[in-house]
């Protein structure tokens, strides 16, 4: 008996080494070899729902965690697991009393720790995350992955001096590590070209690995833009968005056709036949192109007492899906909205609030930033509204290059290529362009540069269209120590400034086939 125990956990070791070298397949023949033998064996039903998050299949993954904390309560690496999925999935009181599970066993694994400040994370408890990712540093040191961990919550937190010295301490320990330098690279401004060189040597190294070629671009073009040596950093940026490329895929025919259905579909008759939405006025959706000023806005409306900050909340879009019960791995689809038209729009709105009231605080109103709401934008009007809508307005080739330039995660694929970047923002502005004949006054739409350039004016106005009272705070809003998780967290930290109005001319002959593009289609640069 005693020798079957010794190589079933040998067999379980091995699958879980296969994991790590990324073999799926080995990993995958070892949990069924194992489970055959002992189908109630929990750390082989937790390897399966390793190797279904690695092969995204996350369904797979839901029912193997589940087998776990079935077999074994007590098993917190399951609990923060499926705390993660359900989190991700906008299912927030699931994650939540996942979250409860890991809590109640109190352990003490670093692992399960930083999964679960990982977790805090998604939801939005940015400081509360940072205290465990604080933790997990102080009871195993040195580990890399949990600086990072800790460096970005730091960052988020508006803590950018102590991030800086992670991210240092981070390449002392690791030089390879390009994600590291990209996080030093926009947490401080470059003095001088000793980090680039120390970049550019590493490049050679990732001929291989188009991720780490793709943050050490990203992080050598922005160098370059601080030291104004703009030639360089255009190439820089190139390049890393030639890398990025190589591991993303963009179907711009599908995003046409989707946008065609939305104009196509949505205007003031479809919304005059739809049933009332949920009438709570409390929601404040700040959206449009990403690096338009979405942040900006939101934390001068988020300074006010009676406004929480809620984060670039997916809410609404999972609403959307789980009503219209549209099924499909893309985000956003032409087939989503289509189903999404014909659905209840007060459903939708009763389970966006029901799924966001964790992340909506307890004031009287809340913002939802996620720029990609737009596209959401007439189905937002119909489910809820009384909510109120803002809506950033930017100079095209401003709003495109700060784009191109900017490394994202998961989104805005549209951007590491020139004419494609362009081409979408022709799109999206046709799209804006419908959305203010057939639904005039239902949004509010603040430029950019003019907020900008002459903030208080701008800032009353909105405060008051908004219904609120004004508080002086709102023009204070760079001295608030609220976590922000987005592109923007560290230029936030500042006052409003106009910097980076009309920095693309800087960039004017190489930006050509971008400005080509514009101008087929009439649209001005400025």
């Amino acid at each position: 008996m005693a020798r079957a125990e010794q190589d079933l956990s040998q067999l379980l070791q091995d699958g879980f080494d296969a994991l790590n070298r990324g073999q799926l397949e080995v990993a995958a023949k070892a949990c069924q070899n194992a489970l055959s033998q002992r189908p109630d064996l929990a750390p082989a039903h937790f390897l399966v729902g390793l190797v279904a998050l690695e092969g995204e299949k996350r369904q797979v993954a839901h029912n193997a965690f589940k087998s776990v904390v079935k077999i074994d309560r007590d098993h917190a690496a399951a609990w923060a697991q499926i705390a993660r999925l359900n989190a991700s999935e906008g299912r927030i009181a699931l994650a939540e009393a996942a979250l409860k599970e890991v809590r109640r066993i109190q352990p003490t694994d670093p692992a399960v720790l930083d999964l679960t400040g990982t977790v805090l994370n998604q939801l939005g408890e940015y400081e509360t995350a940072k205290a465990f990712f604080a933790r997990v540093n102080e009871q195993a040191p040195g580990k890399t992955g949990y600086m990072m961990n800790l460096a970005n919550a730091l960052v988020f937190n508006g803590d950018i001096e102590e991030a800086v010295e992670l991210f240092r301490a981070v390449i002392d320990l690791d030089p390879r590590s390009a994600q590291s330098h990209w996080g030093l690279a926009n947490a401080v401004k470059a003095a001088d070209d000793q980090h680039i060189l120390q970049m550019q040597q590493l490049i050679d190294t990732c001929s291989a690995n188009p991720r780490a070629r793709g943050f050490l671009y990203y992080a050598i073009g922005k160098e370059y833009e601080d030291l104004q040596q703009w030639q360089a950093a255009f190439d820089a940026f190139t390049a890393g968005a030639a890398a990025r490329r190589e591991t993303v895929e963009f179907d711009e025919v599908a995003e046409e056709a989707m946008f065609d259905l939305i104009r196509t579909r949505f205007d003031a008759a479809w919304l005059a036949k739809r049933p009332g939405g949920n009438p709570d006025p409390s929601p404040i959706f700040v959206l449009g192109q990403p690096r338009t000023g979405t942040t900006l806005i939101e934390r001068v409306i988020t300074s006010h007492s009676q406004v929480h900050s809620a984060g670039e909340l997916q809410q609404f879009g999972l609403a959307t899906r789980r009503v219209s019960q549209h099924i499909d791995h893309r985000r956003f689809s032409s087939g989503l909205f289509a189903a999404a038209a014909d659905a209840d729009p007060k459903a939708i709105g009763d389970r966006y609030l029901q799924t966001s009231a964790r992340m909506r605080g307890k004031t009287p109103r809340f913002v939802d930033k996620l720029p990609v709401n737009y596209l959401h934008l007439p189905l937002i009007l119909a489910a809820l509204p009384n909510a109120r809508i803002v809506h950033l307005v930017r100079g095209p080739m401003d709003a495109c290059f700060a784009s191109f330039k900017q490394l994202f995660a998961d989104a805005y694929l549209h951007s590491y290529e020139q004419k494609e970047m362009a081409r979408h923002h022709i799109r999206y502005r046709r799209l804006m362009d419908h959305y203010r004949a057939e639904f005039p006054d239902r949004f509010i739409d603040i430029r950019y540069e003019d907020a900008a350039r002459d903030l208080e004016p701008h800032a009353r106005s909105l405060i008051a269209a908004l219904g609120l009272n004004w508080e002086d705070a709102c023009l204070n809003f760079h001295e608030s120590s609220a976590g922000v998780a987005t592109a923007s967290a560290v230029q936030v930290r500042e006052p409003a400034h106009t910097r980076s109005i009309g920095r693309w001319k800087r960039y004017e002959s190489q930006l050509a086939p971008m400005c080509e593009e514009l101008a087929r289609a009439s649209v001005p640069f400025d």
